[in-house]
């Protein structure tokens, strides 16, 4: 301990410390590596400027899907966890911006004492304010603790974003299904009535010796199979349901659910791509992974500053008397430094371990980086490849609804008129049954597509288009 009777060569070390501290501080952190993501300079068949820049209030077009989602944006527990961890993150950053300054605190005592030679008790009283181990930052190790905590905050609330966004689709795309569980549920309705109703036709026939029993048994077996997709469909429209409630984190209300076919989900004509490097900006998971990355460059700094010496000052001022009324007195006052050195000298090889493990992780981080930016390039890709093909698919499609209807429509009527056996009537019926099933599937993936693409390009962070 330096009290005030120390010499001029201690208070010396205490005041180069303190300049040297405020002169010579430096970062060990190092260089950014270099990110490779190898990815094309445009996308296959890219069209006008992004649409992620536009708030899912602008890009869906059906109120009920809007106030589901904004059911979900409130009651959705992962939506909740996230913006709970962008608290956590945000107070374990204050932790480290505060650790960058001194810590002043205040003591007070009364010390009494009783000895053998002297039966009266004395009494000493002292109050003082003092500075407790505060770290000289020579090398940067607490401003590259800072800065990775910064770092892992701004990754948090960017990871926020991307369940955001992540749940926006899942939302959009849950509801879509109940939709059209739904339309197949009707379909199959429809179908097993038009069935049982061949049925009973076949039936008729059989009994005045019209025909014979294998009509009726070809549509028993129609009635039968539509009865099946009947309850199938039951099952998919309650299991959809039950997801989109899950999802959203409440019951969804029976007039925010479409138990209709759902034609349109988005008011824009023209779904715009803008260039893969929009991604960068626009994609908060890649944001994340790149503050990832950085925390990790931070880590690294503070594995190198360990392996330098370490140097700490604590000291106190204060009045120190006997007596506690002449405690303020002239020549009570007292003061006291103790700036402490921390060299490593022999730790068997651990902080130069953990300076390897560090340049490890920065590694990993770097190539998570480049994977998240390549997959989110392979999405936009793979949903661009969907959209591209998905209009000459649904003309396609929907020729052959005409056509297979057109066909049924025929059978049924040689049928009637006894030029055809009720067999070519079952394959007819059957591929019209299939082709509308087609179409329902197509029109899905259809609207599902677009959601996916949004979703993709990084849209649905903003609630209106800014």
């Amino acid at each position: 301990m330096i009290q005030k009777s120390c010499s001029t060569l201690g208070r010396g070390m205490t005041v180069s410390a303190l300049v040297l501290a405020l002169t010579a501080c430096q970062s060990m952190r190092g260089s950014e590596p270099v990110v490779q993501a190898n990815i094309p300079t445009s996308y296959t068949h890219a069209t006008g400027q992004t649409i992620a820049e536009t708030g899912y209030k602008d890009f869906f077009v059906d109120p009920r899907l809007l106030k589901v989602i904004d059911l979900a944006l409130e009651n959705n527990r992962d939506l909740r966890t996230a913006t709970l961890n962008i608290e956590r993150a945000q107070q374990q950053f204050q932790i480290a911006r505060s650790n960058q300054l001194p810590t002043i605190s205040a003591s007070g005592s009364v010390l009494g004492q009783y000895t053998v030679s002297s039966p009266s008790p004395s009494t000493a009283y002292s109050i003082a304010l003092g500075l407790t181990s505060y770290e000289l930052d020579f090398w940067g190790r607490v401003r590259s603790l800072k800065a990775s905590a910064l770092d892992t905050y701004l990754a948090t609330s960017s990871a926020r974003d991307a369940t955001q966004i992540s749940l926006i689709s899942q939302v959009a795309q849950a509801w879509l299904a109940y939709s059209y569980a739904n339309a197949n549920l009707q379909l199959a309705e429809k179908t097993l009535k038009s069935q049982q109703e061949a049925y009973n036709l076949n039936k008729k026939r059989f009994d005045i010796g019209i025909d014979n029993e294998l009509s009726v048994s070809q549509a028993q077996i129609s009635v039968e199979t539509a009865r099946s997709d009947v309850g199938n469909y039951k099952t998919q429209a309650t299991q959809a349901l039950n997801a989109l409630n899950l999802v959203v984190g409440q019951l969804v209300h029976d007039d925010l659910l479409a138990k209709t076919r759902v034609q349109k989900v988005t008011s824009l004509d023209v779904i715009g791509t803008g260039l893969p490097s929009d991604l960068l900006l626009n994609r908060p998971d890649l944001r994340s992974a790149g503050f990832k990355l950085s925390a990790a460059g931070a880590n690294l700094g503070t594995a190198k500053a360990q392996l330098f010496p370490t140097i700490t000052l604590t000291s106190t001022a204060g009045y120190a008397s006997t007596d506690l009324i002449d405690l303020f007195k002239s020549g009570s006052f007292i003061w006291s430094a103790n700036p402490s050195l921390n060299i490593p000298i022999f730790d068997w090889g651990t902080r130069k371990a953990n300076v390897k493990i560090a340049e490890i992780d920065q590694k990993i981080a770097l190539s998570d980086y480049e994977k998240a930016i390549q997959s989110a390039f392979s999405e936009v890709n793979d949903a661009l490849a969907v959209r591209y093909n998905i209009a000459d698919r649904l003309s396609a499609q929907r020729r052959l609804m005409d056509a297979s209807q057109t066909l049924y429509r025929l059978s049924n009527a040689r049928f009637n008129a006894g030029i055809d056996s009720y067999l070519n009537v079952l394959d007819a019926q059957r591929s019209s049954y299939s082709a509308e099933q087609g179409l329902l599937a197509l029109e899905q993936a259809n609207l599902n597509n677009q959601i996916e693409l949004y979703k993709s390009l990084g849209g649905g962070i903003t609630a209106k288009k800014m």
